[in-house]
């Protein structure tokens, strides 16, 4: 097993790409908390996995604040022992175009992407520092590099993590931390609006796989990053979109 009783936190984890990676990483022999603003869904998603034979703890938390990240990384480490793997994938979207974007609508989105990315990062890289070992996943998005329509909060907020992925990497590598960032195309029901909007449809025909991701076809390279395979990586984007970013 790749993550034999390793911990590991995965945000977002109550479906979509998120569930599926702390699945992957149950299958790995890790210790997961399933953390999810959605308290039902959290303990669904982490009740699922025990039946299948893991190991897993459902932990409700809202990512912008501050103190229910504390909150929360405190009751892992009370529960399994000290965090080993990050995987911060919490997301929201909220759609508008430029001129008729909201400012609610803007922080709405910086502060689950960027300020949770942020407090999770301070909430375990202590004790990671202290034992010289960590894997933290930023999840970003294709939408980062590429832009999108309506998506200008969900591009800004997706860019800032990968900023946020090489600057951790540049500090912590000095103590065996890798931090690197995943950026998935399109692939689950947050994402639906994307996926169905006619304005997207060509770009899709035009890649080399001609479809929309599954979120299990995303997990395993968050498998991969949280392993001892990918000792020498650090401060990378790795783009899993099927060969989108070629056609662009």
């Amino acid at each position: 097993m790749l993550l034999k009783d390793r911990v590991a936190v995965v945000t977002g984890a109550a479906q979509g790409i998120g569930r599926a990676v702390a699945e992957a990483y149950a299958r790995e022999g890790a210790r997961v908390a399933v953390v999810d603003v959605q308290a039902e869904a959290a303990e669904k998603a982490a009740a699922a996995i025990r039946e299948g034979g893991g190991e897993a703890l459902a932990v409700a938390c809202d990512v912008s604040r501050r103190d229910e990240v504390d909150r929360a990384a405190a009751a892992v480490k009370e529960a399994y022992g000290p965090i080993d793997v990050l995987v911060s994938n919490a997301g929201i979207t909220r759609p508008a175009m430029l001129h008729k974007m909201t400012e609610e609508q803007w922080d709405q989105v910086v502060k689950v992407h960027m300020y949770g990315s942020f407090y999770w990062l301070q909430a375990v890289v202590a004790d990671m520092i202290e034992r010289e070992w960590g894997r933290i996943i930023l999840t970003s998005s294709s939408t980062a590099q590429n832009g999108s329509i309506g998506q200008i909060n969900y591009a800004a907020a997706k860019s800032g993590m990968l900023g946020m992925a090489r600057t951790a990497a540049r500090e912590l590598g000095r103590y065996n931390i890798l931090v690197n960032a995943v950026a998935p195309a399109a692939a689950t029901q947050m994402t639906e609006k994307i996926r169905t909007d006619p304005r997207f449809a060509d770009a899709v025909k035009r890649s080399p796989l001609r479809r929309h991701a599954e979120p299990e076809e995303i997990a395993p390279t968050f498998v991969f990053l949280a392993s001892d395979a990918s000792s020498f990586l650090t401060g990378q984007v790795i783009s899993v979109d099927g060969g989108g970013m070629m056609v662009r």
